[in-house]
This record gives structure tokens, sequence and C-alpha cells, in this order.
């Protein structure tokens, strides 16, 4: 890959950029203990998709709907919302070599409010937060990566996906975009097969290091 024509590094959040996915495991597991016991491991079926998918797919009760935001809006308002080790030095370095920097997340502008309190700095860390309100389709579907591209006038070429989970991976591999899985939760074993590139983590990285990394790809 010619990493000198990319012009947008588009960013899922969560088990990506931020440290969420253990404790989002946490609340589904109660959730699904409560409400839905016939799931055993109801925090990985619901991985990568939006609210509204995981409502509609899960839970076909209204009061039940009900109870479940409820919760996750409860608890999202405590969470931490800390990012990875490098992760945000990176985007910083990205920036500062002309790169465009977008987060891509299935999550929805709610949970975004209680993310932007914990952290403020957000809003201008990224240039763009592209949230489920504005994708047709959650991941696996390359919707959302191809309306990000799209909404920076990009060829799919001039862009890069950043994922940790394999619908995420899929959405941007989908896309026919160039997409760098990071094995923050997953092993490297179980995405190298499914993304372009594997990084183990932030720590370190910066935009020539992976120039030189993708030279090779």
């Amino acid at each position: 890959m010619n990493f000198q024509h990319v012009k947008a590094a588009l960013f899922d959040l969560d088990g990506t950029l931020i440290d969420t996915e253990q404790q989002y495991s946490l609340i589904w597991q109660r959730v699904g203990q409560m409400f839905r016991p016939d799931i055993p491991n109801l925090q990985d079926a619901i991985k990568g998709n939006t609210l509204k998918r995981i409502l509609e797919r899960f839970f076909s009760d209204a009061a039940v709907r009900q109870q479940v935001v409820k919760m996750l809006d409860d608890y999202e308002a405590q969470m931490n919302y800390d990012f990875f080790p490098g992760a945000k030095e990176f985007i910083i370095d990205m920036k500062q070599h002309g790169v465009k920097c977008a987060v891509v997340t299935s999550s929805d502008q709610k949970k975004m409010q209680h993310a932007r309190h914990k952290n403020p700095e957000l809003d201008t860390l990224f240039d763009r937060i592209f949230t489920a309100e504005d994708f047709a389709a959650s991941k696996p579907d390359p919707d959302c990566y191809l309306r990000a591209a799209s909404a920076y006038g990009l060829e799919k070429s001039q862009c890069i996906v950043f994922e940790d989970a394999f619908s995420g991976l899929q959405a941007g591999m989908s896309a026919g975009i160039f997409t760098v899985g990071l094995a923050s939760y997953n092993p490297r074993e179980a995405i190298q097969d499914k993304c372009n590139l594997v990084l183990d983590s932030f720590d370190g990285m910066t935009y020539d290091r992976l120039a030189e990394l993708l030279k090779n790809v």
C-alpha cells in the first residue's frame, strides 16, 4: 500500500481507541442474565452492533427494551473512557502529517455525550465523529465506512480503517478500504486473516513507522 496517498484515517472507537470493551462485556452480561438467560454469551453476540439493532434482534418486548436502554444509559454515564496507550499520540501525529482523522462508531449520540463529558478533547482530536445515526446499516455492513469516505469526498484508496472487532474488520474489508486490525482484545492469530495488517497496539506507533510497515504490504 502507498501510504502517501492516504488522506483520511477512519477509527473505530470502543476496543480500538478507548478501553471500554471489558466494561461493556460486564453490562451486557448482566443484561443477558436478567432478560435473555437463553443466550449464555449475549455480551459476545452484540459486539459491533448498534443499540437499535441489538434491541430489534434480541428484545421484542417494549417494556424490556426500555429497561435495557435505561440500564445501559446509567452505566455509560459512569464508565471510564480511557484511551489505549499511544492512541492519542498517534492520532495527533497523523494529523500533523496532513491526514484527516475520524471516529466511525456503532455507538449513538447519547453514548458519545457521555464520552465527551469524560474526554472533552474528542471534538478537537477528530475532524469528524460518525455515529449510528449517520448510517443505514451497522457493522459488519460496510455502509459506515463507505459513507465516511464519501463525506470526505475521497476514494477508497485514499482511506485507511482501524478496527478491533470481527464485525468492524469485516465492515472495513467489505468496503474495499485497507483495514488495520488491532489485537487489543482478540489475539493476533484470530484476526490476521480478517484484515490487511495487524498491530499489537498503538503504543509507540507514528505516521512514519506505519508508513514503513505498509511498504511491504
